[in-house]
């Protein structure tokens, strides 16, 4: 199931409100959405701001505009459109912790400093802890999935000779690497993707359609991929559908 600000920054995107309708009469399930580490390092300003940790891509956009002016989030902006894996002890999904060597008690580890929903190191009359789950716990911010690699494809379309690289996330699909292709072509679901001259299946990634990936090759033979990225085919079905 998609979170409702996964919903909110997919319904922004070209199209997307007739591919999540077109998914819908096809029967098949929606599932969160990948991202590329470049995709979310452009989300660096207070009133859009994106991060990554522990394999998940978060918005907190909201967190911001609900704490504006506090100086507890200048750590939370300056790590905008990063990831911040390291903050977190990836067996208790926490914030790290560490014995304070002046209390002697087990503290959260903040060495980038204090930031929102971070206790004081020391207790104070004004400290409300009343805010419920820490915005870290929250479900409500996750925007989707952090992609674990991602590759650069070349798509082009035989009718017009149009070429046009993208980078695209070996987890998604054909059919969400179409959608990532819309801006491009609003008729991109009108044409019959193929690879070396086999359809491709749609509901299936690049590796399971056959085309592997192989940059790690490339690079063990020093290798440009750049240059030997593959190449999709669009032959167009003249049904003029449009997303």
């Amino acid at each position: 199931m998609l979170t409702k600000r996964a919903e909110q920054w997919l319904l922004r995107l070209p199209g997307t409100l007739q591919f999540l309708e077109l998914w819908c009469k096809m029967g098949t399930k929606a599932r969160p959405r990948f991202f590329t580490p470049r995709e979310v390092s452009t989300h660096t300003t207070p009133k859009d701001l994106w991060v990554s940790y522990l394999g998940k891509v978060y918005d907190l956009s909201p967190l911001i505009a609900k704490y504006a002016g506090n100086v507890l989030l200048k750590p939370i902006i300056e790590a905008g459109g990063k990831d911040i894996s390291h903050w977190f002890n990836p067996k208790t999904k926490d914030i790290r912790t560490h014995i304070d060597h002046m209390t002697g008690c087990l503290k959260y580890y903040t060495p980038q400093g204090r930031f929102i929903h971070i206790p004081p190191p020391l207790p104070r009359t004004d400290w409300d802890n009343s805010f419920g789950r820490p915005w870290w716990k929250d479900s409500s911010y996750e925007a989707g999935i952090l992609s674990t690699k991602t590759r650069f494809i070349r798509i082009i379309n035989t009718m017009t000779s149009q070429q046009q690289v993208l980078e695209v996330c070996n987890e998604e699909t054909i059919t969400e690497i179409l959608q990532r292709y819309l801006p491009y072509n609003s008729h991109a679901a009108s044409y019959t993707w193929k690879y070396k001259g086999t359809n491709l299946d749609m509901d299936k990634t690049l590796e399971e359609n056959g085309v592997h990936d192989e940059d790690e090759e490339f690079y063990e033979l020093r290798m440009d991929a750049a240059e030997y990225m593959p190449y999709l085919y669009l032959y167009f079905n003249d049904d003029l559908t449009e997303f």
